[in-house]
């Protein structure tokens, strides 16, 4: 039993989970490793669809996962309130409907027009098994036990960036790029059914709250109004920003700057296994220096690798057959930054407000993923053969974070 105050008593939630807890994690892993599975597993896919979709410009191939996190993005600013209105089991029912539909149309689209519309409605249903998924941990956790469960459903999330690529490469090679996204209609459908079956409406109607619009907007507007909160969201938009225009710009890097485009999605899984590290460095080191130093030297120590490595690239120093391991070490550090900086920094700016956690845990997410779309989509569409547009766009965007967390007053949580 949990108690609300004197003389008020309530039963655990996790009490009325007809599940173990290993099956609990198992199924919200699964729904929020949607996402990734979205992203990651067309990276290979890329030069085949580039063929036959956009011959004469191969860089718009990149906007398949551009529109994917504008659509998610703007799915997750009403999902979070709409889960709260009608219910976790509601938002990813529709959510997995809209994914189905568009991974089929997605499938079959005749033109690369016809498959960004279809990707960016896909990524607003994916916003409502991601949403649902951090809701349900809400429902039925809290404090340190909530904490416990969510690396656990982050632990077993991680393992999508590292299988997907492969994933993607084996469906592409045997069945042509149009099962991939076969592929990502059963992996929703599945984890909705999953979640259906086996798990009753986490939302009780004692806690529901009538979505209002007129609540999200001016939510919006005391976000905006707080200095501490919007520093933060723009670091943290201009690290995901890196983030993204690295994953973007990946598969063709390594196939034509490394010249290891056959083994892409072996090295990209190795560089997810790589970077998984940083949650558990970050974890072990966050509670004696704080999230703000965490962020500032993660900036700093990659912001010098991507130096060092621009000049070499720039004066072709680089000794011969080191670019593709120096290279590694640099993406690979770019992952490592977003381990170290997303978490902190929407951690960062969730502080001030604990008074409306919900409603800003979906503005916090959905700005920072759309504005930084905005950011990425030009530094990936510059590629030109070559890492001197990436690694000098990266090293601007993670300065200018840098300056911004500075500017952060020194007293945190």
């Amino acid at each position: 039993m949990t108690s609300d105050g004197p003389g008020q008593t309530e039963t655990n939630p996790r009490d009325a989970i007809p599940v173990s807890l290993v099956e609990l994690v198992g199924v919200l892993a699964m729904m929020s490793a949607t996402v990734a599975f979205a992203i990651d597993a067309m990276l290979p896919a890329f030069p085949l669809i580039a063929a036959e979709l956009s011959a004469d410009a191969p860089n718009r191939v990149q906007l398949i996962v551009a529109t994917f996190m504008m659509g998610l993005g703007l799915g997750t600013l009403v999902v979070g309130p709409l889960s709260d209105a009608y219910g976790r089991q509601t938002v990813a029912i529709w959510g997995t409907a809209l994914i189905v539909i568009c991974a089929l149309v997605s499938a079959v689209a005749p033109s690369l027009e016809v498959l960004l519309v279809a990707r960016f409605v896909q990524g607003l249903g994916s916003a409502g098994p991601r949403v649902a998924a951090m809701a349900i941990v809400r429902d039925l956790f809290r404090g340190r036990e909530m904490a416990k469960i969510m690396s656990f459903v982050i632990f077993v999330f991680t393992l999508a960036p590292i299988f997907a690529p492969s994933i993607g490469w084996a469906l592409s090679w045997a069945f042509g790029w149009h099962a991939i996204f076969v592929s990502f209609a059963v992996f929703s459908l599945v984890s909705t059914g999953w979640l259906v079956r086996r798990l009753p409406e986490t939302l009780r109607p004692e806690n529901t709250r009538p979505f209002n619009l007129r609540k999200l907007f001016s939510g919006v507007k005391e976000i905006f109004s707080i200095r501490h909160v919007v520093l933060t969201m723009m670091a943290q938009t201009l690290v995901f920003a890196i983030l993204m225009s690295a994953l973007m710009s990946s598969q063709q890097v390594f196939h034509e700057v490394f010249d290891q485009g056959a083994g892409f999605h072996l090295w990209f899984g190795l560089m997810a296994i790589l970077a998984a590290g940083s949650n558990l460095v970050n974890a072990s080191l966050v509670m004696r220096f704080g999230m703000k130093t965490m962020v500032k030297w993660a900036l700093i120590g990659q912001g010098a690798l991507t130096f060092v490595f621009l000049v070499a690239l720039v004066t072709g120093s680089l000794p011969a057959g080191w670019l593709f391991p120096v290279g590694f070490i640099w993406y690979t550090s770019v992952f490592y930054l977003a381990g170290f900086g997303i978490g902190n920094l929407a951690s960062l700016a969730m502080e001030p407000l604990g008074h409306m956690a919900g409603l800003a845990a979906s503005i916090v997410a959905a700005i920072p993923t759309v504005v930084s779309m905005a950011i990425a989509v030009p530094v990936g569409q510059a590629f030109n053969g070559t890492m001197i547009p990436l690694t000098t766009s990266v090293l601007l965007l993670g300065a200018v974070a840098l300056l911004l967390i500075m500017r952060l007053a020194d007293s945190e949580a």
